[in-house]
């Protein structure tokens, strides 16, 4: 297998937990700090990142009826709104003055919500996010970790909440592929103890058939799995292989990776294309950094970008 050389630029550290990278539509930038707590409770934060200067300016610290949040992953609407994945709270919608709601604690069937990972949108508009926590706050705090009840949602436009499919072991990054017209056709899910990235064919907002291997991580020898993932210009698929120091290239039909970059860090949590641009953000929990390099392709144009 190939090794992609380059070179990595850090841009800041010490944001616990550092996660979901993602830009707006007007080239901000947002992650996360998921692990800080105040008084042994979550008070995880959503931040805007000044990406040249490495400026850290805090947008909100999510927290409903006393329980703070964990936000994990975030995506950008057209309108420079954030949907946020939360392992405590769910699906949260977040304005740009930082003003938050919780879209929803029970599912289209009545069921309490999970808490949420990472989330992607796809070309109509509709959210896909990875549950690998338990019952949403007030609820106990659980992971999937060992026992697989794990789930998939979408947020469909119209605010619907659908559990797509259940019976996972931490449901972590979450990939979309469209076809060659721009509809949604394939839907790709890292579940993370087991190295595996789970396929699925899209059939309608929330709806799947076909689920399947599409493809799997190296076994490093320690703790590690595949985190988050972004789709370049050409198909190839970027997953962060956390705890092994790399991001590995996938084909566009997946199977074994084809290629990989080493990082100047064992954790790589979770990576993001800017706009129209080959440069690369990836976020970590060895330095809990923020760090970029360039890539040999575009990356795949996003909701928020077209």
């Amino acid at each position: 297998m190939a090794e992609y050389i380059t070179t990595f630029n850090n841009i800041v550290n010490n944001i616990l937990g550092a996660e979901g990278p993602v830009f707006d539509k007007d080239g901000n930038f947002f992650m996360v700090a998921p692990e800080i707590e105040k008084n042994g409770k979550p008070a995880g934060q959503i931040l805007k990142i000044d990406v040249n200067s490495g400026k850290v300016e805090v947008i909100c610290e999510p927290n409903v009826n006393n329980n703070g949040g964990i936000p994990a992953g975030c995506q950008s609407d057209k309108h420079g709104n954030l949907y946020v994945a939360d392992m405590r709270l769910g699906i949260l919608f977040v304005k740009p003055n930082g003003e938050f709601q919780q879209v929803a604690v029970t599912d289209s069937n009545g069921q309490t919500m999970q808490g949420c990972n990472d989330c992607i949108m796809d070309n109509d508009g509709n959210l896909w996010v990875t549950a690998p926590a338990g019952e949403i706050a007030p609820s106990p705090y659980k992971r999937s970790f060992e026992e697989a009840f794990g789930s998939i949602y979408c947020l469909t436009k119209d605010r619907t909440v659908i559990r797509v499919d259940t019976g996972f072991r931490f449901p972590n990054g979450i990939g979309m592929i469209h076809c060659k017209d721009g509809q949604p056709s394939k839907l790709i899910v890292a579940e993370t103890p087991t190295r595996l990235l789970w396929s699925f064919d899209i059939q309608a907002p929330g709806v799947v058939n076909n689920k399947a291997i599409w493809g799997q991580l190296p076994d490093c020898g320690c703790e590690s799995g595949p985190d988050g993932m972004d789709l370049d210009e050409k198909g190839n698929l970027l997953v962060a292989h956390w705890g092994s120091g790399y991001i590995e290239v996938f084909q566009p039909e997946g199977g074994q990776p084809i290629k990989r970059i080493k990082c100047p860090f064992d954790k790589p949590s979770n990576i993001h294309f800017q706009p129209n641009s080959n440069v690369v953000y990836v976020t970590e929990h060895t330095n809990h950094g923020l760090w970029k390099f360039q890539w040999e392709n575009k990356g795949m144009p996003q909701f928020c970008e077209q």
